[in-house]
Formats: C-alpha cells, structure tokens, sequence
C-alpha cells in the first residue's frame, strides 16, 4: 500500500511539472483558445506561397492587447495599438514589459488569437511567449513577436467579415526572487 501511495504521489507531482508543455500541444493541435495550429512549418508556408505568387488584396486589421495576472507588479503595453497586414505579409510588433517592483520578477506569457476561428491562420516566426522573462526592479525592456498571416486566409469561406484579428498576450508570474538569493559574483 505504501509503495502504491508513493507511487501515485510522484505520479501527481510528474504530472504537475507536465500540465503546461502538454496544455500547449494540447492547444496548437486542436486550435482551443484561439491558439496557432500548427501543421507545417510558418518557414514551410512562406515558401510555398512565395512559389506560387499568391498575391492578396484583402487588409486585415491586427490589435494588440496586453494583461498581467493579478497579484503580478508589471506593466505591459503593446508599442502600438493596432497594424494593418495583408495576408501573406510579415509584420514585426513589440510590446514593453516593466517591472514596478522593489524585487526581480520572473513572468512567463500565454498568447491567444480572436476571434477564434482565425488562431489557425495566425503564424508567429518569433514571439517571446512561453519564454521565461526576468525583469530586475524598475527594469523595462521591448520584447518583439514577429508574425504573418497564411493567404488561405482569404479564400476560406468561413473568413468572409472578419477584417479584425485581436493578438492578446497574459504574462504570469513564475517566481519572486529577493536581492539576497541571486549570486554576485566579484571581478578582480
């Protein structure tokens, strides 16, 4: 019985340390939350595109949106508040994150697309989500997600109306850490 306890307690904690990783495989391969789907590669898409001269018309208008988690001293702003983006264009938006703290704060972001239908259109190259960020206190610093969106987006029927696409960013705290715990390491 003990061993059955022990085992089912390491079973549970594995598990806790596993809950994020596989929430995200969870969301980009069934597109829950608005999140990405990922079937080929963005690098993969642009090419073919690229090869077969697909040329859109149609302006679509991205607006960003930042939010912490409550308890979390940060402020977090996009650089701007909105971009237009043909499909197909690659478009490079920052947003700043700073720390209103007297202590480091390490956060970590989760990202969705609205409406959600439109999340599987939506291919970030680069973003700084799921990425730990440590901010040291009153550190402020430009964090950049540089995305595009697939041309099928303008032939997909169930797309007609929707011109406004909503990129939105959460951070959350990962950990506190004090001014005594990080090591100093001297220079002779």
């Amino acid at each position: 019985m003990l061993y059955y306890l022990t085992a089912v307690v390491f079973g549970m904690v594995g598990l806790t340390y596993a809950a994020v990783p596989l929430y995200r495989t969870f969301c980009q391969a069934t597109g829950y939350g608005g999140t990405v789907q990922r079937k080929e590669t963005v690098e993969e898409k642009i090419a073919r595109h690229s090869e077969s001269g697909t040329v859109t018309e149609r302006e679509i208008v991205v607006q960003f949106n930042a939010d912490v988690a409550d308890g979390m001293q940060w402020k977090f702003t996009p650089t701007q508040r909105e971009v237009r983006v043909k499909p197909g264009e690659s478009v490079l938006a920052f947003y700043t994150a700073e720390n209103k703290s007297s202590a480091s704060i390490t956060g970590i972001s989760t990202y969705n697309v609205t409406p959600m239908k439109a999340g599987v259109y939506f291919n970030k190259i680069q973003c700084f989500c799921y990425e730990e960020q440590r901010l040291l206190p009153g550190e402020k610093i430009d964090v950049p997600v540089l995305f595009y969106i697939d041309p099928e987006f303008e032939t997909d029927p169930r797309m007609d109306g929707i011109n406004n696409l909503i990129l939105s960013y959460t951070f959350f705290k990962v950990s506190e850490e004090t001014n005594s715990s990080v090591p100093v390491q001297e220079t002779s």
